[in-house]
Parts: structure tokens; C-alpha cells; sequence
């Protein structure tokens, strides 16, 4: 199946999808130093995110979450690519500067955790079997 969506920042992916119905703030949320969610009471509390394709609505929190993201790229501690059900300016800025590819208007319903998945963002597309 192919989902098709609007680009954010170019490039491609291929991997294991880590999915979540819950927003996630960069700032706070995420360690940088290890690419796992540390929001308490978060649905990914614990897990982490380091070469998966992160799936999720949206982001949230401080405009330093765009820093996040570009520390962990930079570190090898960020995922391989980003869908996204709506991308905001911090997501985005931080997938542009950390040069990590993203998409959105994807329904992320469709999609599950563990499920291997192809992204293509300079096509705006996700495919999965």
C-alpha cells in the first residue's frame, strides 16, 4: 500500500516503524544523548526512537525541540525519517536542519509499530506492506 502525503524535508528511508497516537515534544521529552522518550507518562515512555521511522500526529513544546532533533541526527541518535499527521514549524525546522527526511498529512491510523516502511520524501510518499 502507498500513502501520499506533502514533503518537509527530502530524502528517503527505509525501516522499522516506531508509532504513536500521542504528540511528542523534542525539548524535554526526548534524550538526545540516547534517542529515547523520557516524557513521563508518554505512550513511548522508555522506548527508542535511534533508526526507526518515528510515526506520530504532531509536535509540541519549545522551539529548542528543533535543536533536539539536529543534536541527535548529528549523533547518530535520531530516526531515519519522520511521518507526521500534521508537521509544525519545530518539527519541520529541526528535519531541515538535521537533514532527516519527513512528510505529513499522512493518516497515521493505517499505521502500526514494528510494521517495515518506505519513505520516499521526495516523492511525498510511504509505502508498507
Amino acid at each position: 500500500m502507498q500513502l501520499k502525503g506533502r514533503k518537509i524535508y527530502k530524502g528517503k528511508a527505509e525501516g522499522e516503524a516506531i508509532v504513536t497516537k500521542q504528540s511528542i515534544s523534542f525539548y524535554g521529552g526526548v534524550d538526545p544523548s540516547t534517542g529515547t522518550i523520557v516524557e513521563r507518562g508518554h505512550e513511548l515512555e522508555g522506548k527508542s526512537i535511534t533508526g526507526k521511522i518515528l510515526v506520530f500526529p504532531t509536535g509540541k513544546g519549545s522551539t529548542v525541540g528543533s535543536y533536539v532533533l539536529y543534536q541527535m541526527s548529528k549523533n547518530g541518535k535520531g530516526p531515519k525519517g519522520l511521518v507526521l499527521k500534521e508537521c509544525e514549524a519545530i518539527v519541520a525546522v529541526g528535519c531541515i536542519i538535521g537533514e532527516i527526511p519527513c512528510i505529513d498529512h499522512i493518516d497515521i491510523e493505517k499505521l502500526t509499530t514494528g510494521r517495515h516502511l518506505i519513505l520516499d520524501a521526495n516523492k511525498s510518499a510511504l509505502e508498507f506492506k
